[in-house]
């Protein structure tokens, strides 16, 4: 399956003035091995491999600052990289260059219980993190499903699961510390609660995806854990009736902390693959969080709507062990996907629309899916109107890749025109570029364009993203 993507042919090889550079600096930690170069070379996307020319593992932001310098020098492209979990291409080496891996840059810099924030470095991962704080009484309540870096969860704005009660990583990222291309160290702001002063730089590199500098350090806002947390299913006859539950649930302002869809394709996919035995119905996973009083009232409340909606009783998962085994199989519901065609490839859409326009852009969705030639599944974070269309492709048909990205286009067309986005979490890396102008117009596109070329003139940081070549 070719996936389209931009032509390797615009590789720029690596100076060997600048690899002898990098091997005197970094040892070992410089690789330019087939296998090293392979695992940094693809993601979760659809997209074949796309090999950068090294990796470099850095330690810390003066050895960021090394490479950016060094890349900057020769006109080598710089890749970030996290955790390798993105979805839209955002890791891959399509013009080659240096892979910079910040896995080993993993450490708590600095935690202000007392503030609620902690500052961490970038390749520290979410899990890590509230493993760490666990004691405190604080956690970190973003939740992509993989287990991603702090800097790669900035990079592309991530969100998740508990979106719809704690907001996003653009609303909980207090502050960053950032590589410019020009190898600068720069601050983007300070860990006041609010703050008047300049231009907003923190909301700028929130979501650029490592095209306009290198994220080295996040502090970000913390939650005191919850002192009830409830969890329950609810099946329904139909995804229209479910999201028509969530749609009022919103509406009637209860917090819920969670709030999933499922269609019964992909409840049928997660009970194969976590060995679970939901009714095979589309379905809602809540989770509810607050005090046992609250809990209780919202937990009522919503469960007053969805028996309105047609819903069925709710289901409760009251002991930790069960919410997490039901919230692990919601997190695995790509990879439970992929097991109902094994072999496939997948393809997946991302889009988030107005709770008021939810229902029927998901049922124009299952409509479109109900006469497409390959299986799927609908999974969704709908408390913020966003959802997920897994396509299960057949890598050697470029018949079912074609019928993918028309699927695609009309999905993201139809959520664009409800005053929607092309990308409610996934960001726009390599798959979604054609969507930009669409989207914002030709202008706004101008304008990102100019602010490309200020941060990165000589177009290092991660080449061919986000931004159509153009520039």
């Amino acid at each position: 399956m070719n996936a389209p993507h931009e032509s390797q042919n615009l590789r720029c090889p690596i100076p060997d003035e600048m690899i002898a550079d990098l091997q005197a600096k970094f040892g070992d930690r410089f690789s330019r091995s087939n296998a090293v170069r392979d695992h940094h070379g693809k993601d979760e996307s659809p997209f074949p491999s796309m090999l950068p020319d090294g990796v470099v593992f850095a330690e810390s932001t003066d050895e960021v600052v090394a490479v950016v310098k060094l890349c900057d020098k020769h006109g080598v492209p710089l890749i970030p990289y996290g955790s390798g979990s993105s979805l839209e291409g955002h890791i891959l080496a399509v013009q080659g260059g240096i892979s910079l891996d910040l896995t080993r840059m993993n450490k708590i810099v600095a935690l202000h219980a007392e503030d609620q924030t902690v500052t961490v470095q970038a390749g520290l991962t979410r899990k890590q993190l509230n493993e760490q704080i666990r004691d405190t009484g604080l956690f970190f309540p973003i939740d992509p499903g993989a287990d991603a870096s702090l800097g790669g969860m900035s990079a592309t704005r991530a969100s998740g699961t508990n979106a719809v009660r704690y907001g996003t990583m653009r609303e909980n990222v207090v502050s960053l510390t950032v590589v410019t291309a020009q190898g600068k160290v720069i601050r983007t702001s300070r860990r006041a609660r609010k703050s008047s002063a300049g231009y907003d730089l923190t909301r700028l590199f929130v979501g650029s995806e490592g095209t306009l500098g290198v994220i080295t350090e996040v502090t970000v806002k913390l939650y005191p854990q919850p002192e009830a947390v409830s969890a329950a299913v609810c099946n329904f006859p139909s995804v229209h009736d479910a999201v028509e539950c969530v749609i009022q649930t919103i509406q009637l302002g209860v917090p819920v902390a969670r709030v999933e869809l499922m269609n019964a394709e992909a409840v049928r996919a997660s009970n194969a693959y976590s060995k679970l035995t939901l009714r095979e119905t589309p379905l809602l996973l809540f989770e509810f969080h607050g005090s046992e009083a609250s809990v209780k009232e919202q937990a009522q409340t919503v469960q007053d709507i969805a028996k309105d909606c047609g819903g069925m009783d709710f289901e409760w998962a009251e002991r930790p062990e069960d919410r997490n085994r039901l919230w692990t199989a919601r997190h695995n519901a790509y990879f439970a996907g992929l097991q109902l065609r094994p072999g496939c490839k997948a393809s997946t859409t991302d889009v988030c629309v107005p709770i008021s326009r939810l229902a029927e852009c998901i049922d124009a969705a299952t409509e479109a899916l109900s006469k497409v030639s390959f299986p799927s599944t609908i999974v969704g974070h709908v408390g913020d109107g966003n959802f997920h269309v897994l396509m299960l492709l057949d890598p050697d048909s470029e018949a079912e890749w074609a019928e993918s990205e028309r699927l695609n286009y009309q999905l993201v067309m139809q959520a664009i025109q409800a005053d929607g986005t092309c990308t409610g979490e996934h960001g726009i890396g390599l798959h979604k570029k054609q969507f930009m102008v669409h989207e914002h117009g030709e202008d706004a596109l101008d304008l990102m364009r100019s602010l490309k070329l200020a941060f990165d003139p000589n177009n290092i940081l991660n080449p061919g993203k986000v931004l159509d070549p153009r520039m």
